[in-house]
């Protein structure tokens, strides 16, 4: 019998590597690992979840146990996922449509969920994401700011210009030519 269980704060392929040698330590056969979730083989004792646990915590992961924070974590996946997997598709659906279609719930009922349980909207949290990754292309310079506003699904230079400086206070050319680096973890980002 197989046992679903949610993991916080997966958000890239490096994670999934580094969960997946958890598990592996800790002895618990698995199905099949990808974002937020890891399917086991077998339902592990209470003493094998709590090192489990302990272990993922250290790690900057935490193990989900109910259901609101799942759906929460599964709605920041899909965020995180179509915005820094360069997915071009994805960028065509409206955000509410992708949601409901990827949790199979109504979009009203995970806007009202998100926000009692972050504190702040779907919407502004795929903004701060969205701007995340603005920042990090602007680092590499390998593109222009019209490539970048295309790429991430803008309708405008304006548009990025305006939304970038609205979340940091900086113009995305001052933030270019900044020596520092301001960008932050995936899982930090919050209003």
């Amino acid at each position: 019998m197989s046992k679903l269980l949610h993991i916080k704060n997966m958000v890239c392929d490096r994670c999934i590597m580094v969960v997946k040698d958890v598990f592996i330590n800790a002895g618990l056969s698995f199905s099949g690992i990808q974002l937020g979730q890891v399917e086991l083989k077998e339902e592990p004792d209470p003493q094998q979840l709590e090192i489990l646990r302990t272990r993922l915590q250290e790690l900057g992961f935490e193990l989900l146990d109910d259901k609101k924070s799942k759906i929460v974590d599964r709605i920041k996946t899909v965020i995180v996922s179509m915005i820094h997997g360069n997915s071009d598709e994805e960028f065509n659906l409206k955000l509410s449509a992708l949601l409901e279609e990827r949790l199979g719930v109504d979009y009203h009922y995970l806007s009202t969920l998100f926000s009692s349980v972050e504190g702040i909207t779907i919407e502004r949290y795929a903004i701060l994401q969205r701007i995340e990754k603005v920042k990090e292309l602007l680092m590499y310079d390998e593109k222009s700011l019209s490539e970048i506003a295309y790429e991430m699904g803008y309708s405008s230079v304006q548009h990025l210009s305006q939304q970038f400086k609205k979340i940091t206070d900086l113009t995305p050319s001052h933030f270019k030519q900044l020596k520092e680096n301001r960008r932050k973890p995936l899982d930090k980002i919050t209003d």
